[in-house]
């Protein structure tokens, strides 16, 4: 829907009764109109209450009043802008609608008589909460600073840990009523450009009436080829720090105003294993707890799988572990206890959401005691059956993203279903399907499996281990960043130099 220009009007009369009417003024009433007077000319503020500041208002208005009636008789436009407004973010607009949209946005309308321009005062003020260390990304040493749902306080949290001056923070606006304010962010230098313009041009082409589920309802928009894709293909972060990394490398970030959640693009099937905690700690400690997750991960994705499997088939268990089996299947068959199990788990996960925290320690009697340890003692579940898949869930939890936790989650249901029923040939057959339909999988171009496909060595090591930062001297090829080098020289090796002298 194209909205044409109306352009303001020198008639200050004919400016208030149009928006008065576009913006509802006396039908909402949190849009108010100001009507003033100053050196000898009218005029009107337009403002939503709760958005403009009232101290700062309040010295403008004191300015204002203070003007004499013959320093506005000549240009009394670029005198109001320049001279007699006295705040750092001034503009102004000759489009009524354009208008409407800033006052709709938090910024202050002022109309003059005989002026045919609007001048807008961005000394807005949003409900906000203060910045706090995202519960899902939590680490034990390094900042608790995390992402708010408000956008500029976001590009500041990032300004404050990346100070270059190619750092780029475009705003675009979707949605044709809710009109969510959305800022792509990456380095101008280093970035890819055709990354960054495709991400543009995707925003830009939005078509829709609102976006009131944020990053959520962009992400479906710009990345369609995962609507119905379990696996994610963009990257959730509520860390600055995370995100200012990520920059580094040549990702570009998109930060839509109230949500706290930032997408970092594109990201592969290892950006979702990450977590700051690796990076916080030294090289050896942060290997140990990088797989420590890997394993866990693993075991939540496949360990019920298997453990179906080498109960249905024994044969293919060793006898050295056929103590692994059951000694009581119970009244139920497994692969339907794992199912109910799987059921259960997630049924728990989303009452403890949406349990007050007073109630939490109950909630986890109620699960440990009343369902797990009753439903073994009925014989309803066999007591490895509890065991295997409340490991499966610790794995979960432990997965840094919840996005890929989820999917696994999923996939290892599709794998319980397919092992549980063909046996052997289902379990490899739907294992090579998830493998295949992940090699397959694309996130803005860039391969899902990178680097295991294509083969990357180098990029491996990164991944199998924690690098130290001094030897992380340049970017991730698939990528494709302006600029690659990191470091002029391996830092490690001036290190060894200047201790060798």
């Amino acid at each position: 829907m194209t909205i044409s220009n109306v352009k303001v009007s020198k008639n200050l009369e004919q400016n208030i009764k149009w928006l008065k009417e576009k913006l509802g003024v006396g039908k909402s009433f949190d849009v108010v109109c100001r009507e003033i007077t100053f050196a000898g000319k009218n005029g009107a503020l337009f403002f939503v209450d709760g958005f403009a500041k009232d101290e700062i208002m309040l010295y403008i208005m004191q300015r204002l009043t203070s003007i004499n009636k013959d320093d506005l008789i000549i240009n009394p436009l670029p005198k109001l802008v320049k001279q007699y407004v006295n705040y750092i973010e001034v503009t102004t607009s000759d489009d009524l609608n354009d208008v409407v949209d800033k006052i709709l946005s938090g910024p202050v309308a002022l109309i003059v008589e005989n002026v045919s321009e609007a001048i807008i005062i961005d000394a807005r003020e949003y409900p906000v909460r203060s910045p706090q260390e995202p519960d899902l990304e939590r680490v034990v040493r390094g900042s608790r600073d995390g992402f708010v749902e408000t956008i500029v306080f976001n590009t500041s949290l990032i300004r404050r840990r990346i100070r270059d001056p190619k750092l780029r923070t475009v705003l675009v606006q979707a949605g044709q009523r809710s009109k969510t304010d959305i800022c792509i962010v990456y380095i101008e230098d280093i970035a890819n450009p055709e990354l960054v313009n495709q991400v543009k041009s995707s925003i830009e082409n939005i078509k829709v009436d609102g976006l009131p589920m944020a990053e959520k309802s962009v992400e479906e928009f710009i990345s369609p080829n995962s609507i119905w894709n379990p696996y994610p293909t963009v990257r959730y972060t509520e860390r600055a720090d995370v995100a200012a990394v990520h920059l580094l490398e040549g990702h570009v970030l998109v930060i839509v105003d109230t949500s706290p959640s930032v997408m970092i693009l594109p990201a592969t099937f290892f950006h979702h294993l990450q977590h700051a905690e690796e990076f916080r700690q030294s090289p050896p400690i942060g290997f140990f707890q990088r797989w420590v997750r890997y394993l866990g991960i693993v075991l939540a994705l496949l360990g019920i799988p298997l453990y179906l499997l080498f109960t249905i088939e024994p044969q293919l268990l060793p006898k050295s572990l056929s103590f692994l089996g059951p000694t009581k299947v119970g009244r139920i068959p497994l692969m339907w206890q794992f199912l109910i199990g799987e059921f259960g788990i997630n049924l728990m996960r989303m009452a403890a959401i949406h349990t007050p925290s007073s109630l939490a320690t109950a909630l986890g009697l109620i699960a440990a005691v009343l369902i797990g340890q009753v439903a073994i003692d009925i014989g309803l579940f066999a007591p490895e059956t509890v065991l295997y898949f409340s490991v499966a869930a610790v794995g979960t939890f432990a997965t840094p993203s919840f996005e890929l936790g989820m999917a696994n989650t999923l996939t290892r249901i599709i794998l319980i279903l397919t092992t549980g029923i063909f046996g052997l040939t289902g379990f490899i057959v739907s294992t090579l399907i998830v493998i295949i339909f992940l090699a397959k999988t694309k996130s803005f171009g860039i391969p899902y499996l990178w680097p295991f496909l294509p083969f990357n060595l180098s990029a491996i090591k990164s991944i199998l281990l924690r690098p130290p930062v001094p030897i992380q001297n340049t970017r991730p090829s698939f990528l494709k960043p302006i600029d690659r080098s990191r470091q002029p020289t391996p830092a490690l090796k001036r290190l060894n130099k200047k201790t060798n002298k």
